[in-house]
């Protein structure tokens, strides 16, 4: 959601207007520009977050709302669950957690730099981990992870069909 919402062309608009045209220079908000930007700037970070989490919290609504009887699990993945105080609005909680190494490595690959800014905004892997209702470790195989996946849906709607 926090995606789309960059590129809608009001966000877009606000961030052009804060930070200059060059955050979104090919029409598109450049996100490693945005992140480079408010990584260095508590501030920064900060009035960005008040424009999109209350954006965010609208869409969540009513994309839940939406939602038919029918819809057993509904999956929400919020990077900072815990740190924003939103655990209470969702029914149950499930921390992915991995090696420091491991997400490094990951992050590496999809191209995500600021890792350590980014990973020192949030709460240590144990916490989370402590926190969650539900914890599935993500060390492994992408076939592993599937597999606590399945075990974990067994128990969030049993019976319900795969």
């Amino acid at each position: 959601m926090v995606h789309e919402l960059l590129n809608d062309p009001a966000v877009r608009d606000r961030l052009r207007e804060r930070w200059g045209d060059d955050v979104a220079a090919q029409g598109t908000v450049d996100r490693r520009r945005v992140g480079a930007i408010v990584f260095d700037s508590p501030e920064e970070l900060a009035w960005l977050e008040s424009v999109l989490h209350p954006l965010v919290g609208e869409r969540v609504g009513e994309w839940g709302t939406a939602l038919g009887p029918e819809v057993e699990v509904a999956v929400v993945e919020v990077p900072l669950l815990f740190e924003a105080a939103m655990d209470d609005a969702f029914d149950a909680t499930v921390a992915v957690v991995a090696e420091d190494e491991t997400r490094a490595d990951r992050a590496g690959v999809r191209g995500i730099d600021l890792l350590e800014a980014r990973s020192e905004r949030q709460l240590p892997q144990e916490e989370k981990a402590a926190r969650a209702d539900h914890v599935l470790t993500n060390d492994g195989s992408l076939e592993e992870l599937q597999r606590q996946v399945s075990e974990l849906m067994e128990i969030l709607a049993p019976g319900a069909a795969r």
